[in-house]
């Protein structure tokens, strides 16, 4: 067959041969979508604005024009930049400039010696001598060395790339939503790549110290405060009056208006099992003072089952001690059933989580806990679980 007549490279054709020793990044591949395009010169990951999740885009003359062992390291590279979170939580706020590309690529290059095409960034050759292998990029970036000037009086000296190999032109030009869904789904398809890495027994090239780096960023790391905040205003319904104060905007002056009052009614739940040791339970109420700066709420004791005698309203900026009425077992099932009978719009429940899974909350449902118990859940849950320290 001649050259004219040959068939245009299909990536998605080579990705499962190529990744057949890599458990943990041909998991990540099937979950990343894989797109011909000749506007890039190289390859890219960037968000899709229309389906807001991350697709990795590559230019199948240039892919056609590498050896096996490269087209590897090219994929490897451009998933590294997903599981580094380089597209995602750690661009700059003004935005890449040619030296965050490169930082960036020498961080992931140090993991990819031997393995990628020529005039790539890499830690230790010309000209990086100055790069140590396996530092990150905010190392790289702190401790950057301007390249040698040429003939001419400028930093363009022998061996200075132009940018990265790779092209980065697409991080950041989709919108904030888009990208909080986007990273949201790309953190989802990395938890479940490095569970079939596990499972499997092997995450393949990745090294010891980038497993550890990857496990750590798939933990949950949220302000807690914010949530809580989130969680009442999402709880809010809406109380209508009628007003003839209010002038009604569909019939001016015949109808009277209404007046919206919007609140918030939950519950809160408080864990006084014997797995709950005071220290905890101080925490707990020490976060229940912050919830009642935005909010008044009905505390609920508990343990195998609803202290009733002890169940009071928490007024919305008054402060109370921490306080233990039960010592027994833990059973969710009550306080769930207890706030299911009653018209509440939200439920939030801070407990150790060392008890079976309870029964479905018929309002929304939050967790409040300790980075311990956060670590490893006696039950598997989709609702919100926050961490307190």
């Amino acid at each position: 067959m001649s050259e004219e007549e040959k068939p245009e490279f299909d990536l998605n054709k080579h990705t499962a041969r190529l990744l057949m020793n890599e458990p943990f990044f041909a998991g990540l591949s099937r979950r990343i979508d894989k797109r011909k395009t000749t506007d890039v010169p190289t390859a890219g990951v960037m968000v899709d604005p229309k389906s807001a999740q991350f697709v990795l885009l590559y230019n199948p003359e240039y892919f056609a024009t590498l050896s096996d062992k490269e087209k590897l390291g090219v994929l490897k590279h451009e998933f590294y930049h997903l599981t580094f979170e380089h597209v995602t939580g750690r661009k700059p706020e003004g935005g890449l400039t040619k030296t965050d590309n490169m930082c960036m690529d020498l961080a992931i290059n140090s993991h990819l010696i031997g393995e990628l095409p020529d005039k790539c960034c890499m830690p230790g050759q010309k000209p990086f001598e100055w790069a140590e292998p396996g530092k990150s990029y905010e190392w790289y970036k702190a401790n950057w060395q301007d390249f040698p000037e040429n003939e001419d009086g400028e930093g363009e000296g022998e061996g200075n790339p132009s940018d990265s190999f790779d092209d980065h032109s697409g991080w950041g030009e989709t919108d904030n939503t888009e990208n909080e869904i986007a990273k949201e789904r790309l953190k989802e398809a990395i938890k479940k790549a490095a569970e079939e890495a596990n499972q499997a027994g092997s995450w393949g090239s990745v090294p010891a110290q980038c497993r550890k780096e990857i496990m750590d960023r798939l933990k949950v790391r949220i302000n807690w405060e914010k949530a809580l905040r989130y969680f009442i205003k999402t709880s809010q319904k809406a109380d209508k009056k009628s007003t003839v104060r209010r002038i009604n905007k569909r019939f001016p002056y015949i109808h009277p208006g209404k007046k919206v009052k919007r609140h918030a009614k939950f519950a809160v739940s408080i864990d006084q099992s014997g797995s709950v040791d005071d220290e905890m339970l101080a925490k707990f109420f020490s976060a229940l003072d912050k919830l009642a700066k935005l909010a008044s709420f009905t505390v609920v004791p508990f343990d195998t089952e609803v202290c009733e005698d002890h169940v009071f309203e928490w007024k919305k900026g008054k402060r109370y001690k921490a306080e233990r009425v039960r010592y027994g077992g833990t059973c969710f099932d009550a306080p769930t059933k207890w706030v299911n009978e009653r018209s509440f719009d939200g439920h939030i429940v801070l407990t150790d989580l060392c008890a079976p899974k309870p029964v479905n909350s018929k309002c929304k449902r939050l967790w409040i806990t300790t980075p311990q118990y956060a670590e490893r859940p006696y039950f598997e849950t989709k609702e919100l679980i926050l961490v307190v320290d």
